[in-house]
């Protein structure tokens, strides 16, 4: 074999090779992106791998595999849905990215049709997912996503959730089958909602309107489809019968808008290639004021007889093509990563990143939503990452891109254990993505809302004291923390209306003249002065304890009886009331176990506030500090209820197991003793269950020597919902605990009566499923004996 044969044996190799890698790596990419919506890498990068394998092959047509992803479009089904299959394939189409390609498409056009100058239709392209629709005689009775292009997911339940797709067009002389084809998308202020939503729920962020729409359309449940307030636009068809095809695409938007079906308003007809650049130009410009996402502009000859002549390449149209808008995803450095406290005490990382430009702005900080995502991506600094930035979302990291880590790797990301703004401890709650700082009644970052959740009218009920008045005693520097609502003068109120007036350019024409009114602030000051001596679930449920609402304020009221009580009360303690879960019971004593909060408790002591109507722990408390029932409450690992009562059988008390180091000694399993001898070993743990012992004691000799009577409805649980004729929610409740009732707020198999008003909403009808027993207001009248 010559030298130049052998070169050329080993080039196609090399070929080969580059052709089966481009191929393999393309199809991965193209699987996160289209059936896991999990992108992996930049829409450029993509293009331009794609762009590479389309010239290798075009060179080497035997290097095409039959899984080149030039040979298809998108991706096969997840399996999840029945398959359809398309009577028109849809296919998807070229792209172009510079003004030498527009130029390039319409001198192809133009030789295509031996033609002067084209007319082109030109539309927005949505970043959303492809969708077709099919009607028969009017009534849509299908919808499938796009597929591999031949054959999708039948999304019909979900696709009838979207509210702008009508079911039954418009007109008469409809055609006997018309397929739809168009996008289904959000809008980036309902993708915002959403987040936010998730963020306040604890779960996962999506990372763009596009995921969010596909992952709305491949929900088996409907219903979770209808709550993403999803959207439509037609821009194409598939089969059409009993009806002529109109001769130009735009007639055809023409006609779709008359059927009653969306499309969207930015679109033109125009004329070579001047005024397609023209086109890409102006729709550039009102890009980000637009309320969808959008990733380029479509051209497409207006003539359907065009069209036809045109034809088809393997995969795409050649009468038109995607004029794709600048990368909204680049590549730059992580330079730290710090984080920042929300209004709720949320914690979000963020990584601060050698400044780049992308989507039009240069971005330098990236939210990394919550401590599990950056784990999931290994986000660290000096990483090499993409970032995404599309219209007004807010910058975030998508991925890290491994093989650009330096060496020897940065240590992996920990999420500080303190607040940053305040200094109090971090905590993050089992099973919940969000960690949160524990210093709600003092960190700077949660003031106003602290304030706003204090004064409602259910908490401390400090009426006049609304959201503008809170949010400029805070900026004035009046109110740092709520006890020092009860230091306000009515010079410092005056003062502050005065600077928030000035500020906001709306001081009243009186007050210019001199005139200034006082009786607003009067009346604050005496709202604030009422408040004072609030009822101690009133305070309880004030104080902002996350978890902690009006129903557990009132069990702890109810059972411990004193506002110091609960304060000391560990959560192994809370754990035995009543309806207080294990979540709940570690969120109250962390809340006060947090120093910052203890000092925010005692200024508002201080400052006057005084709970009412304290009283002994409840007489029924006495069977929950049994100390079986407390030491199996605290968690200790593999320590059991049996396991506990052993220990204690065989003549331990709490006290004497803080004192305690060996425990294979009472007959324990050697895995269980060996759990409790580590728990034990922790200083801080004998410390609680000393504390925990002493507090035992303690509530057992304030404890009444019996149970006052409870009245005839004790152990029974209500729930109210609707409107009742004569009696407002809170009097109804009050008539029920009066009669030793609990009201609840949700229906569960231990509610005892649903009490039902007009309107009543998805209470009733859960307490309906499962049979529990409906009072109208007589009936509770009845029941109650009134």
């Amino acid at each position: 074999m010559t030298q130049d044969a052998k070169h050329a044996e080993r080039a196609d190799a090399a070929a080969a090779d580059r052709a089966a890698w481009l191929t393999a790596e393309l199809n991965r990419h193209l699987h996160a992106y289209h059936v896991l919506d999990a992108p992996t890498i930049p829409d450029a990068e993509y293009d331009r791998l794609f762009i590479e394998l389309q010239e290798l092959e075009a060179a080497h047509p035997d290097l095409a595999l039959p899984d080149s992803p030039t040979q298809r479009v998108g991706a096969a089904p997840l399996g999840q849905f029945d398959a359809v299959t398309h009577v028109v394939p849809m296919l998807s189409l070229n792209n172009g990215f510079s003004d030498e390609d527009i130029d390039n498409f319409d001198r192809r056009v133009r030789e295509g049709l031996d033609a002067g100058q084209v007319d082109y239709a030109c539309e927005v392209k949505f970043d959303g997912l492809a969708i077709n629709l099919r009607y028969e005689n009017g009534v849509f009775v299908q919808a499938a996503t796009r597929g591999d292009g031949y054959t999708g997911e039948d999304v019909s339940a979900n696709i009838r959730t979207i509210k702008s797709i009508p079911l039954r067009l418009h007109g008469e002389a409809l055609p006997d089958v018309l397929e739809v084809r168009g996008e289904v998308l959000m809008f980036k202020a309902d993708f915002a909602a959403m987040n936010e939503r998730q963020r306040a729920a604890g779960q996962k962020e999506f990372v763009n309107p596009r995921n969010a729409a596909a992952g709305a359309l491949r929900q088996l449940d409907s219903r979770i489809t209808a709550q993403r307030n999803l959207r439509f636009f037609a821009y194409g068809i598939g089969e059409l019968t009993g009806a002529a095809m109109p001769d130009q695409h735009s007639a055809l938007l023409d006609w779709y808008e008359q059927l009653g079906l969306p499309v969207a308003k930015q679109r033109a007809v125009v004329t070579g290639k001047d005024g397609l650049l023209d086109f890409y130009a102006r729709i550039g410009k009102t890009r980000p004021a637009m309320p969808y996402e959008i990733d380029g502009v479509v051209y497409k000859v207006d003539s359907v007889a065009d069209q036809r002549a045109l034809g088809f390449v393997s995969r795409a149209p050649r009468f038109a093509l995607a004029h794709k808008f600048p990368a909204e995803e680049a590549l730059t450095t992580v330079q730290a990563i710090e984080v920042q406290v929300g209004r709720t005490g949320a914690i979000t990382p963020v990584a601060r990143l050698v400044p780049v430009f992308v989507g039009g702005v240069t971005v330098t900080n990236a939210t990394l939503h919550n401590e599990d995502e950056v784990r999931r991506k290994d986000v660290r600094v000096g990483d090499t990452v993409i970032v995404r930035r599309a219209g007004d979302v807010i910058p975030e990291v998508l991925a890290v891109v491994l093989d650009k880590r330096p060496t020897p790797a940065p240590a992996a990301y920990v999420l500080p254990d303190t607040c940053p703004v305040c200094g109090s401890h971090v905590v993050r709650e089992e099973g919940e993505a969000v960690a949160r700082c524990s210093g709600g009644l003092t960190c700077a970052a949660q003031r106003k809302e602290a304030i706003r959740h204090f004064a409602g009218r259910r908490m401390m009920d400090i009426e006049g004291l609304g959201d503008r008045y809170i949010d400029s005693l805070v900026e004035a520097n009046l109110v740092h923390g709520v006890a020092d609502l009860y230091r306000l003068t009515l010079d410092d109120l005056l003062k502050m209306k005065s600077d928030a007036d000035e500020r906001d350019g709306a001081t009243p024409e009186t007050v210019r003249q001199g005139k200034v009114a006082t009786k607003w602030a009067d009346n604050l000051l005496e709202a604030i002065a009422i408040s004072r001596k609030p009822p101690l679930e009133r305070l309880l449920f004030g104080l902002g304890i996350r978890h902690v609402g009006e129903s557990t304020a009132k069990t702890l009221a109810d059972w411990l009886g004193r506002f110091e009580l609960i304060r000391r009360a560990p959560a192994a303690l809370l754990r035995v009331l009543p309806d207080i879960g294990g979540t709940v019971a570690e969120s109250i004593a962390d809340f006060f176990a947090e120093e910052k909060n203890q000092q925010a408790i005692d200024a508002l002591l201080a400052a006057g506030v005084a709970p009412q109507g304290e009283h002994p722990p409840k007489a029924q408390l006495r069977e929950k500090l049994d100390e079986v029932q407390l030491l199996a409450a605290i968690g200790i690992p593999k320590l059991t209820e049996p396991r506990a009562k052993q220990l204690l059988q065989a003549g331990l008390t709490l006290e004497q197991m803080a004192l305690q180091k060996i425990f294979t000694v009472y007959g324990l399993p050697a895995t269980v003793a060996g759990a409790l001898e580590e728990w034990a070993a922790s200083e801080p743990n004998r410390t609680m269950l000393m504390s925990l012992s002493a507090l035992r004691a303690e509530l057992l000799a304030q404890l009444p020597e019996a149970a006052a009577d409870e009245g005839p409805m004790a152990g029974r649980t209500f729930v109210l919902t609707g409107t009742l004729p004569t009696l407002s929610r809170d009097a109804a409740g009050a008539m029920i605990e009066a009669a030793g009732g609990k009201v609840s707020g949700s229906v569960s198999k231990k509610t005892s009566y649903v009490v039902a008003g007009a309107e009543a909403g998805s209470k009733l009808a859960k307490a309906e499923a499962l049979g529990v027993t409906i009072l109208d207001e007589a009936a509770l009248l009845a029941l109650l004996g009134k």
